[in-house]
């Protein structure tokens, strides 16, 4: 399982990248191998509020619909519209394939980094 040390995480299996004061947010390399081949995302709309905890869209897979849940609060000030063509980057290429970008960012506090999220996984498996 790919956990890039550089990033953080949340329980709920989606991953942060703090670029400045942006959030760029996806899902782990733990979240797509559980979910399957994705074959659909439903994504938000920029300037839509997120929150902490809170689902923003979700993702369609041969398996089943998973929620993506966000691991911060703040406004989306833009969306990888190119995963409404391309969701199956999300498969191939999980910390490549942002989501939403999210600035300003609060509740940054529940955010596992590398090994307490490789820990998360390993009681999850």
């Amino acid at each position: 399982m790919n956990i890039p040390a550089e990033l953080k995480y949340s329980k709920s299996h989606e991953w942060v990248k703090m670029d400045g004061d942006v959030a760029v947010i996806g899902i782990s390399d733990f979240a797509q191998d559980a979910l399957g081949d994705v074959v659909f995302i439903n994504l938000p709309a920029e300037g839509d509020s997120v929150t902490a905890g809170e689902s923003f869209g979700d993702v369609e897979s041969v398996k089943a619909v998973s929620d993506v849940i966000c691991p911060v609060s703040g406004t989306i000030c833009e969306v990888n519209e190119a995963l409404a063509d391309a969701p199956e980057t999300l498969n191939s290429d999980p910390y490549g394939a942002w989501i939403i970008k999210v600035s300003p960012v609060t509740d940054t506090e529940a955010l596992l980094d590398a090994a307490a999220y490789e820990a998360h996984c390993a009681q999850e498996g």
